[in-house]
């Protein structure tokens, strides 16, 4: 008889319990090429999602699929390197199954990050963009079917998805570091084809500033289980129809490893701000 998601999550829970004594206090996802930022944790354990039971594996480029746990500005954090997506055929409860998994565990703070495209005429290649708000436009919603009361509530409210108080920790950060940090609304499509020029002015109309592939089934699941999130993305292009050029993925990694480097210093500065700000 097959497992129900419940006991998926508590399979690779446990795995990981065995293995990690110390609770992490984030969750820090790193999107399309971000992966450098996991070179900065010391005494790291590194798993490969194909070790962990259940675990979805990643199939998009730029993405080293592992977790890596340590220690980052002293604290104690997991990072995942890279995701998974709908467009790469997994169910939403498959590419929301981490975030369950580290909700499971009491995990008090999810940090994603993204690359994205720039819909607002202000934002250029290299802009770091807080993530104030979001539009699903991926056509579901990774809270569909019976709700798990253990986890969450039925209706969960999504006015606080992107914790205030996280968010100017960050800008605290950023201007410490002397980083340009900006705010912005991200807009969710499926992929993986990019989005057209056509669909990019609707989106701007809608109020998105960046569009993307990916977060925000995340995103949903963290608030549902209680976890304060702080999404930042990483701009690598402009989206459809602004520049009269073609779209690539190169492209994307290219101008997120340039950024890798002030993003990185960005989450360090915002999870050594963390602890007397826990829940």
């Amino acid at each position: 008889m097959k497992k129900e998601l419940p006991g998926l999550v508590q399979d690779a829970l446990g795995w990981l319990i065995e293995r990690v004594t110390e609770r992490p206090l984030a969750a820090i996802v790193l999107g399309s090429g971000l992966g450098g930022l996991a070179e900065r944790i010391d005494n790291p354990r590194v798993f490969s999602f194909r070790e962990i039971p259940h675990w979805p594996d990643s199939t998009a480029p730029g993405h080293a699929a592992r977790l890596v746990f340590g220690r980052l500005s002293g604290r104690p954090v997991v990072i995942q390197q890279g995701r998974v997506h709908y467009y790469e055929g997994y169910s939403m409860d498959e590419v929301t199954f981490p975030v369950r998994v580290f909700g499971a565990w009491g995990i008090p703070f999810y940090v994603p990050t993204n690359a994205s495209g720039g819909v607002h005429h202000g934002l250029k290649s290299g802009d770091l963009v807080l993530i104030q708000d979001h539009i699903n436009f991926l056509g579901t919603n990774p809270l569909i079917g019976p709700n798990r009361e253990e986890w969450g509530p039925r209706f969960p409210d999504m006015v606080q998805a992107y914790d205030q108080d996280l968010l100017h920790l960050a800008e605290e950060s950023a201007k410490e570091k002397g980083i340009l940090l900006k705010r912005g609304t991200y807009i969710a499509f499926t992929g993986p084809s990019f989005e057209t020029p056509a669909e990019i002015r609707m989106a701007r109309a809608m109020g998105a500033d960046l569009v993307g592939m990916s977060t925000v089934p995340e995103v949903i699941v963290a608030r549902h289980m209680g976890m304060r999130t702080c999404a930042v993305s990483c701009v690598a292009n402009a989206a459809a129809g602004m520049t009269g050029q073609v779209l690539t993925h190169r492209e994307v990694l290219d101008e997120m490893e340039r950024a890798s480097s002030s993003l990185g210093f960005l989450i360090e500065g915002l999870v050594s701000r963390l602890e007397e700000h826990r829940v």
